[in-house]
């Protein structure tokens, strides 16, 4: 994930950028405007019997700052931006009114690291792997991302048309991201990686050209080169090295009862349209970007 102030408006994608902190660091904050509670859980997913951090409140973990397009205004309790719309959407289809959200903030990696947890789920751009659900569980995904390349225009790499072009590039990524490891497997650059404890840090790399291009996801690449880093460009996409689509999903306490019921929510939630009708709202902008192979 992501940081600092990238908090300008970006139409849909614009209007509205990603994630490490102990459990014993986390914060909380009540919902302060987002959409009602839509339906009601029934049976074992019944919202007065589920096994809560807090009793009768549903703690929702995410990171700060809490970037655009993911969040807005850096406040995940206004159900503006894609996965504070989701999440609230979520809420409400387990039977929780926004006023029985609460949010924690979690540094991104802490988020999947092993332990306890002080979050009922939390969603902050974490993709699934199966290294991650070791220790973790996770939801179904409720979003399928690619990963971006972005570099100056004008450079040498703003100029690549497939892999092999980026051989050379220096380029630079967060550790701990998907995204570095899809630069390890699907561009295997020839130069080493400038690898960042926060995103925000490799973005500026970028701008200081320390680095010839950074990888993020692309939601997020669009961000940047709005918002972010001027005169910037996205180079193109790329999946990943097994072809099987990467997915953000919603993160649990290893052994969460909690997980059937969000993965019943997101299912009626698909079924339903809403949440197309949520990434379209928030992410429509991230599409179209060149396939890079």
């Amino acid at each position: 994930m992501v940081r600092p102030s990238m908090l300008l408006a970006l139409g849909a994608l614009a209007a509205t950028a990603v994630a490490c902190a102990p459990a014993s660091e986390t914060t909380t904050q009540t919902s302060s405007a987002a959409p009602s509670a839509s339906g009601a859980a029934a049976g074992a997913c019944a919202k007065d019997g589920l096994a809560l951090k807090t009793p009768g409140k549903l703690t929702i973990g995410t990171d700060k700052p809490a970037y655009e397009p993911w969040f807005n205004g850096d406040d995940p309790s206004n159900g503006k931006g894609f996965e504070s719309a989701v999440a609230y959407a979520v809420a409400g289809q387990m039977g929780f009114a926004e006023g029985d959200v609460t949010w924690a903030t979690v540094k991104f990696d802490s988020a999947f690291a092993p332990g306890a947890k002080q979050f009922d789920f939390d969603v902050n751009q974490v993709s699934v792997t199966p290294d991650r659900a070791k220790v973790v569980d996770f939801s179904k995904g409720y979003y399928t991302v690619k990963q971006a390349v972005v570099a100056l225009d004008g450079s040498k790499v703003a100029a690549a048309t497939g892999l092999a072009d980026l051989k050379d590039a220096k380029i630079g990524v967060q550790v701990g991201t998907t995204s570095l490891q899809a630069v390890k497997d699907v561009i295997q650059p020839s130069a080493e990686l400038n690898v960042y404890n926060e995103q925000i840090d490799a973005v500026n790399a970028l701008k200081n050209k320390q680095v010839d291009a950074v990888v993020v996801d692309l939601p997020t690449a669009f961000y940047v080169t709005a918002a972010q880093v001027e005169n910037s460009k996205i180079v193109g996409q790329f999946g990943t090295a097994s072809g099987v689509p990467e997915v953000f999903g919603a993160v649990f306490e290893k052994g969460s009862p909690l997980v059937s019921c969000v993965n019943e929510a997101i299912d009626k939630l698909t079924a339903s349209g809403e949440l197309a009708k949520i990434e379209t709202e928030w992410l429509g902008s991230a599409a179209g970007a060149p396939e890079l192979k």
